[in-house]
This record gives C-alpha cells, sequence and structure tokens, in this order.
C-alpha cells in the first residue's frame, strides 16, 4: 500500500539535553510532512504532553536523570486506544534489545543525521497510516451501529471509556462514568470521583465536550457536575445555590448558571421543588 509522502506527522521530542532537542527540531523542519508538536528536557511531562498533543511519534532518550526512557516507552505500550509510535534517540547501543521488546518502532544513535532520523520517520509514517486507516474503519463499524442502537446504550458505552489522569506522580486510567465533578485551576483541571482527585491538563470546555454536555452540566465558569450525581440542591437565599452530590460534597452554583440548571433539571426528580 502506497503511504502519501506528506500525510502529516505530528512529533513529541523528550530529552534531557536541550541541545539534542535544538538539533532534532532542526532537522524535523527538512523532513516533508512533519510537525513537532511539543518538546520537553523534563521526561515527567511525557504523558500529560501525550494527552495535550496527541502526537503520531514520540522521539525518546533513554538515559535521563530520574526516569528511564525503556520504563516510560513500556507504559505507552500498555494504554489503550491509539497511542503514539516510540523511536528511541539515543547515544547507547546496549538498549537496543529492550528497547524492542518495549516495541520500539527505531533505535536511532546520536550524533543524528538527517537521513538515518528520516528514516526511521518514513518507517513509523506507514505504521501511523494503518493505525489512521484502521481507526476509521472501527469508526465506521461504531456509526454502522450507532443506527440500531437506542440513546441509553450509546450513553452507556461512553460511561466505560477512559481517560489518562495524574494521581501524584502516576498517570491512571480514569472511567468517565465514575466521574462526579470537574473544578478548573489555571492550566489544568481536577477531576474528582467519589473518592479522590485527579489531574488533567486540558481546559474544562474540552473536558465538557469529551465527556458529554447530556450528562455534565456547567454550574459556574470553573465548574462541572454530572447532573445524575445531584443528591440535593439547597437555596441559601440572596442567589446562594448549592448543589450537595451523592458523595457528599458540596459544589456552588454561579449566578449566570441558575437558569440552565433550572433547565436541565426541570422535569426531573429534584429534592427542591421550588427551585426546579
Amino acid at each position: 500500500m502506497n503511504v502519501p509522502v506528506r500525510m502529516s506527522l505530528d512529533i513529541l521530542a523528550i530529552d534531557d539535553e536541550p541541545l539534542a532537542l535544538a538539533r532534532l527540531e532542526l532537522l524535523l523542519r527538512d523532513i516533508a510532512g512533519t510537525r513537532l508538536a511539543a518538546s520537553s528536557d523534563d521526561p515527567d511531562e511525557t504523558f500529560a504532553l501525550i494527552e495535550r498533543c496527541r502526537p503520531d511519534i514520540v522521539l525518546l532518550d533513554i538515559e535521563m536523570p530520574g526516569t528511564d526512557g525503556i520504563a516510560l516507552a513500556s507504559k505507552l505500550a500498555q494504554m489503550d486506544g491509539p497511542r503514539p509510535f516510540v523511536i528511541f534517540v539515543t547515544a547507547f547501543d546496549q538498549h537496543a534489545i529492550d528497547a524492542f521488546r518495549a516495541q520500539a518502532t527505531d533505535y536511532v544513535l546520536k550524533p543524528v543525521t538527517h537521513a538515518r532520523l528520516e528514516q526511521a520517520i518514513e518507517r513509523a509514517r506507514t505504521l501511523v497510516h494503518h493505525q489512521r486507516m484502521s481507526a476509521q474503519a472501527r469508526e465506521f463499524e461504531r456509526r454502522l451501529e450507532e443506527v440500531t442502537q437506542d440513546p441509553d446504550a450509546r450513553r452507556d458505552a461512553r460511561d466505560r471509556e477512559e481517560i489518562w489522569a495524574l494521581r501524584g506522580s502516576d498517570f491512571v486510567q480514569l472511567r468517565i462514568g465514575d466521574i462526579e465533578r470537574a473544578e478548573s485551576e489555571r492550566d489544568y483541571v481536577h477531576i474528582h470521583n467519589e473518592e479522590r482527585a485527579f489531574l488533567l491538563r486540558t481546559t474544562l470546555g474540552a473536558l465538557h465536550d469529551r465527556l458529554g454536555h447530556d450528562r455534565y452540566v456547567r454550574v459556574r465558569r470553573s465548574a462541572i457536575v454530572r447532573l445524575d450525581r445531584i443528591s440535593s440542591i439547597r437555596d441559601r437565599g440572596y442567589g446562594d445555590i448549592q448543589l450537595r452530590l451523592r458523595s457528599g460534597a458540596v459544589v456552588r452554583v454561579g449566578r449566570t448558571y441558575l437558569k440552565p440548571l433550572r433547565q436541565r433539571l426541570r422535569g426531573k426528580d429534584c429534592v427542591s421543588k421550588p427551585f426546579c
């Protein structure tokens, strides 16, 4: 199968040496159909950058302070759904066997030449092409199933989907159906289930789109809650409305969001009938 030469590829580069990152950026400029979506000299940012940028390829160093590129690649290989292809870029040749055990696409030795990097990129480009074709086929099959599937079944399927979020120093998978609320703070969103909080680098609007506007409602500029997790509503007077969730958490409702919240709750079993 012929792969379009200029098929766009988004690339993430991770290396603790700034000069190595600068070298990769310079070489990528001369490789058709590639874009350096992001780069970092901090390997601990790898999963956050993958979540934010959704790269097709990760150029990854191996020996870095505080972490190991092989271990990062092994975690990437365990991700569900489409995941980026890893090309190791390192000054050491003794890790090659472990690298391919971690499902590396290629292993490029430093100093990196344009020809060798382009060869590795083209190998990955073919794999990305097949991945995209498979994803399109799955999406077509999913849409066919939706024709005969009722709305409740579609929502249940979305609840079983998972997202990657940060818990402490570890990235973990969190079921969408377990998320009861989310609150934004600067460039991050704090996601809560009934037990603990998780951290995700995204915008609240983007997360709301992903979770679904049919099940989650904006209650103030910096917070959304899941409708079926609201257990009671308390009007403290003077426009001070509080939601109590099934977990016991209390969430304040912003004044400008009262009317749309009333509309969403109207017709449902509300604890506070005057509010509805």
